[in-house]
């Protein structure tokens, strides 16, 4: 095709614009996907790393050019592609630039992927490059511990390639309750470690499970009874019920299973801790002293504000539980039994947790009263979230607290799992096995009690049908997605619990008993689910809610306003515009989902974020245009058309934690949720006021007051936002 970059950076020069401004706004473009398509023809991603970097304007940039953010992250990006080559433009970066160079080949992921031929163009610019040339050798030592990491895990994943998946979960699921769940109830076992990091093995265990299922056959994963009962009296009766006469339990594989475990949390423990810090983690630097490396902190500030950013999250745990409780107080139930007598608190905790998840999901992230499965089934949204908090009180109390019981009294992860299992068979109630299994039509059948209403006395099936559904990863299908490597996001175990495996549905009771259920169902709606045909009137009905709530504020507000084509183009829909004494603030929302990587962390710093400050800065430009022009929009918000005493505040107000009160394009990014609090005034509920979380009696101590001793101002509300105040003692 027709080099746009090259068209681009000519016809903007010949107008008499600077080269650095044209150069960046160059890599932008490349940067945010454009050209999106020529003509009928749909540009493809690689079709656009040749494009852009055959372009001819990039064999002479200055150092300036180079080290601007746009081109920093444009070269990252040719470090990590492999089709296209451009040596010479490499080594005139390397001789003008090598720090840039230097930040984009952390930025690139280069350091785990260093067969890449870019990694060999490095090689080659080290000869003439005493920069390049540390930047080598700091990666080299870093490719040996990875390569020896990445074979221990390939030794043991060898040792269990003769399992099923369903083999696989049942060792699994003895390594979960022989380590994991003890460590989760503090319970100390010759075999069990009370300091077990919960979520590294959580993680290595859905690594693991990843592998199984991009190895194995649609066959495997097709279960029968038949092969049900095979794989159990093969790989799991001889540990719950041993006998000289049956099978001999494979010990080999439950050992095998831990070591594979161990090797997986140790390659990631590699990848996140050194690798990713390595690449995504600007605040420290990797020095080489000798054969190893030295982490320096060269922003104390930045990573002050990570660990900050993580208090937050935490915080905002207890802020939501305290809305919910109101909200469950405020409905009646908090006078009404729910359920039988004998599980009317731990329905009544169930209720408070659904509750929290809702309020949550609705107010931040725009979610309606209903949602839909992939099948396109709709579901009550409080039905589904209660659904799974009912699975986790069941779980809880009938597997994992009975399992704890027994496992202080006999002191032996086996025999305690033996002896729930027994009563589990002597009683004839379900299965009490390490994991359980039932056809879709038992496990519907099994909680349709669950959606009881005035209208459905017994339940209503259809209705339990879709939560079903709803809560389901089809192993099957994403088995099929690995193999073939295509495209999307692959679920984690707690986002999608029930494992379909042809007909029948695999539950494991110590992930629905310990997982965070407000995690789960976040990002399966805004992670797996974004691509739902709801998402848009959800990203709509954020901005509805934040205006309403601006306006108990007393701000005039004009929502989705559409600016004339001005000079810089079309500036885009402005999502959110609101006055009040004579402040105008401009909104840009953004709604994503909850993050745990740096990788994540950066991947959107460096993409939504900084797509949204380009955004914002036309957007500024345009209202403060309007505001001297149009009296229309003038007389919505309440001000004088042309006045200049109107002092206009932009801000990216996202619905993430991440890159928290740092500034894109020079506008401040906030969460909505620090937006939500500083406006209903409320802060004190991130505090524990009652003390259920701390354990104090009386509450925790001293609780910030209000935000607003001298009366409510926009003044007071842009200072209260932009000092943090709602964090303060967080």
């Amino acid at each position: 095709m027709t080099n746009y970059y090259d068209q681009h950076f000519q016809s903007r020069i010949g107008l008499g614009e600077s080269v650095l401004s044209v150069v960046k706004d160059a890599a932008n473009a490349y940067l945010d996907g454009k050209p999106a398509s020529r003509g009928k023809h749909k540009v493809t991603r690689s079709e656009r790393h040749v494009a852009f970097w055959s372009s001819d304007f990039l064999t002479t940039l200055s150092a300036q050019a180079w080290q601007s953010q746009a081109m920093t992250l444009a070269l990252a990006q040719y470090l990590g592609q492999e089709r296209v080559a451009n040596m010479a433009m490499l080594a005139n970066v390397a001789a003008v630039a090598p720090d840039a160079l230097v930040r984009a080949v952390r930025c690139s992921g280069l350091v785990l992927k260093q067969h890449s031929p870019r990694r060999t163009e490095l090689d080659q610019l080290a000869a003439s490059s005493p920069v390049i040339a540390e930047l080598c050798k700091v990666l080299n030592i870093f490719e040996l511990p990875h390569r020896e990491r990445l074979s221990e895990v390939a030794t043991w994943q060898r040792r269990l390639a003769e399992l099923s998946p369903l083999e696989l979960l049942n060792y699994t699921s003895l390594y979960a309750f022989e380590h994991l769940v003890p460590a989760q109830f503090g319970v100390s076992t010759p075999s069990s470690n009370p300091r077990h990091d919960m979520q590294a093995a959580w993680d290595a265990i859905n690594d693991i499970l990843l592998w199984k299922l991009s190895t194995c056959t649609d066959t495997l994963l097709k279960l029968t009874d038949a092969a049900i009962c095979h794989s159990l009296a093969q790989h799991l009766s001889p540990f719950l019920f041993p006998s000289p006469e049956g099978q001999p339990a494979r010990h080999d594989l439950r050992e095998a299973f831990a070591n594979l475990l161990a090797a997986q949390v140790e390659l990631n423990s590699f990848v996140a801790q050194s690798a990713d810090a390595f690449s995504y983690d600007h605040s420290i630097e990797f020095v080489r002293v000798g054969n190893q490396l030295e982490i320096k902190e060269v922003d104390a500030a930045a990573r002050a504000a990570w660990q900050r950013d993580g208090r937050k999250l935490a915080a905002l745990h207890t802020y939501w539980h305290y809305r919910a409780v109101d909200a469950f107080v405020e409905s009646g139930l908090a006078t009404q039994q729910i359920g039988r007598p004998e599980n009317h608190e731990l329905n009544r905790v169930a209720y408070i947790k659904a509750m929290r998840t809702q309020l949550q999901l609705t107010e931040v992230y725009g979610v309606g009263p209903t949602v839909t499965t992939g099948a396109g089934d709709s579901v009550p949204l409080f039905q589904a979230l209660l659904s799974l908090e009912l699975m986790n009180v069941f779980f809880q109390r009938d597997f994992l607290e009975s399992y704890v019981k027994h496992l202080r009294t006999a002191g032996d992860w086996a025999a305690a799992l033996s002896v729930v299992a027994m009563q589990g068979l002597k009683q004839g109630v379900q299965l009490r096995f390490p994991l359980t299994w039932s056809s879709r039509a038992d496990k519907i059948s099994s909680i349709v009690g669950w959606t009881v209403t005035a209208e459905h006395s017994q339940g209503d099936r259809r209705q339990t049908e879709a939560i079903v559904d709803f809560w389901t990863s089809d192993w099957a299908k994403l088995a099929n997605q690995m193999r073939n490597a295509e495209p999307g996001l692959r679920p984690e175990l707690f986002e999608r619990p029930i494992l379909k495996m042809g007909q029948t549905l695999v539950q494991l009771p110590w992930v629905v008993g310990l997982q965070n259920n407000s995690t789960a169902a976040i990002n399966n709606l805004r992670r797996l689910g974004q691509r739902r045909g709801e998402a848009r009137a959800e990203t709509q009905r954020i901005e509805t809610q934040l205006g309403a709530l601006l306006r108990t504020r007393g701000f005039q507000v004009v929502l989705n306003w559409n600016p004339s084509v001005g000079p810089e183009g079309n500036a885009g829909e402005v999502d959110v515009i609101c006055a009040r004494d004579g402040r105008v603030l401009v909104l840009e929302l953004k709604s994503t989902y909850l993050r745990r990587s740096q990788q994540d962390a950066w991947q959107h710093e460096s993409t939504t974020l900084r797509k949204a400050g380009q955004q914002l800065r036309r957007k500024m430009v345009a209202v403060q245009l309007a505001l001297l022009d149009q009296p229309e929009l003038a007389q919505a918000l309440g001000v004088e058309c042309g006045a200049v005493a109107a002092t206009v505040h932009g801000w990216i107000v996202d619905t993430s934690m991440e890159c928290d009160h740092q500034r894109f394009g020079g506008f401040l990014k906030v969460s909505l949720e620090e937006l939500m609090m500083a406006l209903r005034d409320d802060r004190h509920l991130l505090h524990d006021p009652q003390g259920l979380f701390t354990q104090r009696v009386g509450g925790s101590g001293a609780v910030p007051g209000t935000l607003y001793s001298q009366g409510f101002s926009a003044a007071r509300l842009v200072d209260v936002v932009e000092s943090q105040a709602v964090w303060v003692g967080v």
